[in-house]
């Protein structure tokens, strides 16, 4: 399979990359939330919050992608890039671009029974982001 042939698969792979630089910065604003991202989908265990931040020379590339696939119900990286190749082309984007081109207002919750509890109320769509998610407005276009 060529990754080069597949523009959501790529965002998937740049979207990882991203993560990859951010959980390495030295500024605690961006890689403590990706940090805490591997840790909470389980893919680095027996590691503290600080550990991990001291020692970010251990994450890799295959690391931050299985925490994609977690956080979207996949077994492993195998399995969900399956899923986005043979989905329909843009029906599953990496949640940054979701969030990115969703407009105002995006409102938060701390987890997604909560938010799509709104959602059925008022309309929109659920984005996860980890534990928390959002709802982004109804009149929001992909």
């Amino acid at each position: 399979m060529c990754h080069q042939n597949n523009p959501d698969l790529q965002l998937w792979l740049r979207e990882a990359k991203v993560l990859q630089k951010r959980a390495k910065s030295t500024s605690l604003s961006r890689s403590l939330p990706v940090l805490r991202r591997l840790l909470n989908t389980k893919v680095l265990t027996n590691l503290s919050l600080i550990e991990l931040k001291n020692n970010t020379s251990i994450i890799q590339r295959k690391h931050l992608l299985q925490m994609l696939a977690a956080e979207n119900g996949a077994r492993s990286w195998a399995d969900f890039k399956q899923q986005v190749v043979t989905a329909p082309e843009g029906s599953i984007l990496p949640n940054s671009i979701e969030l990115r081109d969703a407009g105002y207002p995006v409102l938060w919750f701390p987890n997604a029974t909560e938010a799509t509890a709104y959602k059925d109320n008022h309309g929109g769509k659920v984005v996860k982001l980890g534990s928390q998610a959002a709802v982004i407005p109804q009149n929001w276009k992909s």
